[in-house]
């Protein structure tokens, strides 16, 4: 089914004002759609059950690396040529819903092909890298078939450094790497989960 046009304009106002600002915000047109609050709904859960799998194998990083803090590996970092999945689309004042929902799908798929990485890094912990890989396809999916669903324009955002993986030039340069594939992927899904959970809460 399409989406109303009003319905789109309110998801513009709301997700590209501060999140502090979305409380007060107009409810009715939104609450209204019930395919589209269950869809988020149960991609919140989603989300957060991703989330804590990322934090799971930041905690066996640095556990099994001694690699926790962020701040000790920015030199290192430069080096490596990782980058952040952008996600400006989903809080900008130019806000479109089908900018917002194309920049989470891509960002889910770039970080899917960044994660084979972290299996190799961490082959005895495979069963929990394959199933975050296999999950974070999923949402990909399931964000991908709720555009069509809804009459969303299908928008594809070039993302750098979605290419092939950094061929790492030592064993520690690999394991900076899978360090920071986990916290930028944890920083996206936090920004990912802020969006759709203030949908939902509408």
């Amino acid at each position: 089914a399409a989406v109303p046009t009003g319905m789109l304009a309110l998801l513009g106002t709301l997700l590209w004002a501060p999140w502090w600002a979305l409380d007060g915000a107009p409810l009715a047109e939104l609450s209204g759609d019930q395919d589209f609050q269950l869809f988020l709904h149960k991609n919140l859960e989603f989300t957060r059950k991703i989330k804590g799998d990322v934090a799971a194998l930041q905690r066996v990083v640095c556990d099994t690396f001694q690699l926790c803090k962020e701040e000790e590996l920015l030199l290192v970092r430069q080096d490596l040529g990782i980058t952040q999945a952008p996600l400006e689309q989903c809080h900008s004042r130019t806000f479109q819903a089908e900018a917002c929902f194309s920049q989470i799908r891509d960002g889910l798929r770039a970080y899917h092909g960044s994660l084979a990485a972290v299996l190799e890094l961490l082959p005895g912990h495979a069963g929990l890298v394959e199933t975050l890989q296999l999950d974070t396809a999923n949402l990909s999916s399931n964000i991908q078939q709720q555009m069509e669903d809804l009459g969303l324009a299908t928008v594809t955002y070039p993302t750098e450094g979605s290419g092939p993986l950094p061929a790492f030039s030592s064993h520690f340069h690999h394991q900076v790497g899978g360090f920071f594939i986990l916290a930028n992927f944890q920083r996206f899904l936090e920004t990912a989960y802020r969006a759709l959970r203030h949908l939902a809460c509408l």
